[in-house]
């Protein structure tokens, strides 16, 4: 192995965001044993651990919207709840609650691929 690790050089066959938490830690202790401590960490401790080891910027973009993104997700789990419960509602109300969701899983879409 050589002293260099880059992306290139472990093979993955996906994105560190998109691997699990237990693939992370395997990654680290087989390819990357300059990681101390990996078995006990979490998923973004494991991926920021990875990306700073491999001298990769963290894409703080992505994290800009994380908090605007949990806060519509909860305004959609909200509207699905009172959608649920709503049996009395009209048809026309119902849409309105569909419609909304619909909207704001777009936004939610939108801002994650932004």
């Amino acid at each position: 192995m050589s002293d260099e690790l880059t992306l290139e050089s472990l093979q993955l066959s996906k994105p560190l965001e998109k691997m699990t938490a237990k693939e992370l830690r395997e990654l680290a202790i087989d390819k990357i044993p300059q990681i101390t401590g990996a078995s006990g960490m979490g998923k973004d401790e494991l991926v920021s651990a990875i990306k700073e080891e491999l001298g990769l910027t963290d894409d703080s973009q992505a994290s800009a919207y994380k908090e605007e993104i949990r806060s519509l997700k909860r305004r959609i789990k909200d509207l699905r709840a009172q959608k649920q419960e709503a049996g009395t509602l009209s048809q026309k109300e119902k849409d309105k609650l569909r419609k909304e969701i619909k909207q704001l899983k777009r936004r939610t879409r939108r801002l994650a691929a932004g």
